[in-house]
């Protein structure tokens, strides 16, 4: 049951949600996504977190300009690139140093995280977050083989939530689907 008392912060991991929701066959709607946490409490922050290489793609810089304007606070962070022992070029795309960075910034303001992310590198922040009160719960899936939540990160969390069971209420519906459902009323 929503609780308009409760202040919530959302840090969705921009690729791995993309990939999942893929994986799963639907593509989320932000505008969705957005109203369906902010019917549940008070809405702190919603941040979205990406890693980018270069110049971003047009669809993606479409998409992060939209999340700017409309209620996210949007975290770009510069791919890196370095050379492991062997000579070998490697990348390093990760965002979870801001997520963890402004997840305890935000501690005292919150009771409730919502974190998009299967990594099981956030299980140390999910504890520190439990530690200082914060209810903490996890939007992952275990349907998408490729993409399955890591189980230490699960465990840790007061609340696991699959991603597939949020589809009726986060997917995009296609033009085409709007009208279907325009022309049957």
């Amino acid at each position: 049951m929503p609780d308009p008392t409760q202040r919530l912060a959302l840090f969705i991991d921009g690729a791995y949600l993309s990939s999942a929701s893929r994986a799963l066959g639907f593509e989320v709607d932000f505008k969705r996504l957005l109203e369906d946490f902010q019917s549940q409490g008070t809405l702190v922050r919603a941040a979205y977190y990406t890693a980018y290489e270069d110049q971003l793609h047009a669809p993606l810089r479409a998409l992060l300009d939209w999340l700017a304007y409309n209620g996210y606070a949007v975290i770009e962070k510069e791919i890196r690139s370095y050379l492991d022992p062997d000579g070998v070029k490697k990348k390093l795309p990760r965002i979870e140093l801001e997520i963890a960075v402004h997840a305890m910034d935000l501690s005292s303001r919150i009771d409730g995280m919502i974190l998009f992310s299967a990594s099981g590198s956030f299980r140390r922040l999910v504890a520190a977050m439990q530690r200082r009160g914060v209810h903490v719960t996890v939007v992952s899936t275990l349907q998408a083989p490729t993409l399955i939540v890591a189980d230490e990160l699960r465990r840790q969390a007061d609340k696991f939530v699959e991603l597939r069971d949020l589809r009726l209420r986060l997917e995009r519906q296609s033009s085409a689907a709007i009208v279907r459902t325009k022309g049957r009323r």
